[in-house]
């Protein structure tokens, strides 16, 4: 079954993700743009059949995209491939500068190496919304069901068109960051590039600005060093030690596909993904003047809330995955938007997750201001208080799973002594605490799991929460 989640399609390769699996899909997702280009009212009704193709580092990543340019040059369709290993916010950005039909990015981002995956985007460069994907999914079965074969030459050997995208994202970044207040800092900064596909991005727009950059993992490596690229606290171990070695100003981390990234604070302190929105938000309000609201996912920190009631800025709350944050983005004026998860991106850019985009607005952050990211954030705690948040994955046996999932639908009055004052269904399982204290409850789609978030004003208060937490779900 070929099933598209919050982020494309991805499997483990030679086992699900094959190469006549990426040609079935490609197929499908071809089905889909043909019709949406044969309708007098969808966006690309009548445009040129551009197709933007790109890939990471990972195992026979530029084969994988021969193959489905392959399928799509078959169905009429102009795929054109990016000449190297590209971050996904480049493509998401070249598919809306190109004024293509829509993107196929052969990448399973911060996934083990083992791992290759599928993502499908449309004409706005965001991710393929749930309609779309549940279309693309409906004609998968059926091509699967009537044993559809389709074109294979010789694995490597298709020759499709090829270019730059690096050039046009460079101009557009230019655009959103302030490049002249980073030259003026003179920032020392560590780069953990993971062996991934932000090499030749991160590192190369810092040193645009005179910055003393140190490069970690620069180079592609399909196994990504034995380790999962994902610019996690484990992830940026490494950059951390550099950091306090060289006493940088920051450490800056990307993972395979550069949507996410990873941020240490000139002490060694990993930042949460919750606190860089935080301080997002803090620096395009109160350093940049900007206006409209601000969008977080349901498990994503109520921190960022309490900034947005201090600047006067409205919260709009989503479902997990960035394509809910990136339709919102589309709707209305969006300051910023992320998630919990690492992803952030900002009004005037593509409604995708960017990490090369992230980090250098926290490097602009300190540029402006002269101020480390942690005295920034201890300023803001005496302005809205102390944010604590955890997550915990418990094994749920999937026979006890409904039965749960039954009774937190149905409401709780407590979670261990503290009161429940209200119950979201946005997304999951959310009951709101007193004190601005909450609880979250999401299943795995993919794995025997209950995902726990956790939030409270305290550390003491935290631990108190996810033990009341580990007892309910363990008495389920």
């Amino acid at each position: 079954m070929i099933k598209f989640g919050t982020s494309g399609w991805r499997g483990l390769i030679a086992r699900d993700f094959t190469f006549a699996n990426l040609r079935l899909a490609t197929q499908g997702i071809a089905d889909y743009l043909r019709a949406e280009l044969a309708d007098p009212g969808s966006v690309i009704h009548g445009r040129r059949p551009r197709v933007i193709l790109g890939h990471d580092t990972r195992f026979l990543g530029r084969e994988f995209a021969l193959a489905a340019a392959e399928v799509l040059t078959a169905n009429g369709l102009e795929p054109l491939l990016c000449d190297r290993p590209t971050p996904t916010p480049v493509i998401a950005y070249t598919i809306r500068h190109r004024r293509a039909i829509g993107g196929l990015n052969l990448t399973a981002s911060h996934n083990p190496a083992e791992y290759q995956g599928l993502k499908f985007s449309p004409a706005n460069g965001a991710p393929a919304p749930p309609e779309a994907t549940r279309l693309i999914e409906t004609r998968i079965a059926a091509l699967a069901a009537n044993h559809w074969s389709g074109p294979s030459t010789v694995v490597g050997t298709f020759r499709c068109p090829t270019f730059d995208p690096q050039p046009a994202y460079f101009r557009q970044l230019h655009r959103l960051i302030d490049f002249a207040a980073l030259k003026r800092a003179r920032l020392k900064v560590v780069v953990e590039l993971m062996y991934g596909t932000g090499r030749g991005y991160l590192d190369t727009l810092l040193e645009e600005t005179g910055a003393r950059v140190t490069r970690l993992h620069a180079e592609p490596n399909p196994l990504f060093g034995g380790h999962h690229p994902e610019p996690s606290a484990a992830g940026m171990a490494a950059a951390w030690g550099c950091l306090l070695e060289q006493r940088a100003h920051l450490a800056l981390g990307l993972d395979g596909d550069a949507d996410r990234f990873g941020i240490v604070d000139r002490d060694g302190t990993w930042l949460t993904p919750n606190q860089v929105l935080t301080l997002a938000l803090y620096h395009l309000k109160k350093n940049r003047g900007w206006t409209g609201a601000v969008v977080r996912t349901v498990p994503t920190s109520h921190q960022v809330d309490a900034v947005a009631q201090l600047y006067g800025v409205p919260v709009r709350e989503t479902p997990v995955g960035f394509k809910y944050i990136g339709a919102l983005m589309e709707s209305e004026p969006i300051i910023v938007g992320g998630e919990e998860s690492g992803g952030l991106s900002i009004k005037g850019h593509v409604p995708e997750k960017d990490g090369v985009l992230a980090c250098l607005l926290m490097a602009e952050l300190v540029a402006v201001e002269g101020k480390s990211l942690g005295r920034i954030l201890q300023a803001l705690a005496q302005q809205i208080g102390q944010f604590h948040t955890d997550r915990i994955n418990v094994a749920i046996p999937p026979e006890r799973k409904e039965a749960l999932l039954s009774r937190l639908g149905a409401g709780l009055d407590a979670i261990g002594n503290a009161k429940v004052e209200r119950l979201i269904t946005t997304d999951g399982f959310k009951f709101l605490l007193a004190q601005g204290e909450w609880v979250a409850f999401r299943a795995s789609g993919t794995e025997p799991l209950i995902r726990c978030y956790l939030e409270a004003r305290s550390p003491a208060r935290l631990a108190r929460l996810r033990g009341a937490c580990r007892r309910l779900l363990a008495a389920a």
